[in-house]
C-alpha cells in the first residue's frame, strides 16, 4: 500500500476549521494529495464529520453529537471558532466530503471515531458509506471493535490500525482487524518498532508532525507518511 507522503490533519490542519470541506479545498489549493478527517454518527445514523463527542470546542452547538441529527448539525456554525473568516462554515456529511475529495482529487484517510456503545454501528456505516464513494480512501481506527465491523460490511476497503505507542502485540491486533497499514504518534515511535513494521512489510505513517525537520528526520528513518497540522511547509510537488 502506497499512502501520501503528507497527509493534511483535519481535513486542513491549522489553517482552516478542521473537518470542513473548507480544509478540503485548502488542501487541494495547496497541493496536497491526501487528507485526514475524523467521522461518528449523528442522531440520524447518518456519519458526519466531528472529532470530538461534544459539540463545544469547535461548532456554535451544544451537547453530544449523538444527541442532534444531520440536518440540525449542518445548520451549525463549524468555521467562527476557528476565524471569522469562515463563519456559517457546516458541519459536512462523509457523504459530501468524500464526493467533495474525489472531485478534488484527494485521497482520504477516514477515521472511525465512534461515540461510547457505538463502535459497531459506527464502523459499519462508515464502511457502508465509504464502499459507495468514487474516490481512493483508507480507513482508520483507535478501536478494534470499530475496524471488525468495517471488515464485515466491506472488506474490500483497505485499513489502517491507529495508536499511540505501538504495542508489542501489534502483529496479532493487525491480523485480527485486517489492517493494512499501522499509524502512531510520532512522540512515541521507537527505532526498533519501526524496523519490525517495516520488515513485516507494513507503511507506517506518524501524526501529528508540524515541523518539517522532524518530518524530514521520520522519512529518513523509514517513516511512509506524516500527518501534519501545516501542510504550507510543503511545496506542491514534494507532496
Amino acid at each position: 500500500m502506497i499512502l501520501p507522503r503528507i497527509i493534511a490533519h483535519r481535513c486542513g490542519g491549522a489553517l482552516a476549521p478542521e473537518n470542513t470541506l473548507a480544509g478540503l479545498k485548502i488542501a487541494a489549493r495547496l497541493g496536497c494529495h491526501g487528507v485526514e478527517f475524523d467521522t461518528k454518527l449523528a442522531a440520524d445514523g447518518i456519519p458526519v464529520l466531528m472529532h470530538d463527542e461534544l459539540l463545544e470546542r469547535t461548532t456554535s452547538g451544544h451537547g453530544r453529537v449523538a444527541d442532534l441529527d444531520s440536518l440540525r448539525l449542518a445548520r451549525l456554525d463549524a468555521g467562527s471558532r476557528h476565524h471569522p473568516a469562515f463563519a456559517v462554515e457546516p458541519v459536512p456529511t462523509l457523504e459530501e466530503a468524500l464526493r467533495f475529495c474525489a472531485a478534488l482529487g484527494l485521497w482520504a484517510n477516514v477515521e472511525i471515531k465512534p461515540a461510547a456503545g457505538q463502535e459497531v454501528e459506527t464502523g459499519r456505516v462508515v464502511a457502508r458509506h465509504a464502499a459507495a464513494a468514487t474516490g481512493k480512501l483508507l480507513l482508520s481506527s483507535f478501536s478494534s471493535v470499530a475496524l471488525r465491523a468495517a471488515a464485515d460490511e466491506a472488506a474490500h476497503l483497505p485499513r489502517a490500525m491507529l495508536v499511540e505507542a505501538i504495542p508489542a502485540d501489534w502483529r496479532e491486533r493487525m491480523m485480527e482487524t485486517g489492517a493494512r497499514a499501522l499509524h502512531s504518534a510520532a512522540r512515541a515511535l521507537t527505532v526498533d518498532a519501526l524496523q519490525a513494521v517495516s520488515d513485516a512489510g507494513f507503511p507506517l505513517a506518524c501524526y501529528t508532525v508540524n515541523r518539517r525537520e522532524e518530518a524530514e528526520r521520520l522519512f529518513a528513518m523509514g517513516v511512509s507518511a506524516v500527518f501534519t497540522d501545516r501542510p504550507d511547509l510543503w511545496a506542491s510537488a514534494e507532496m
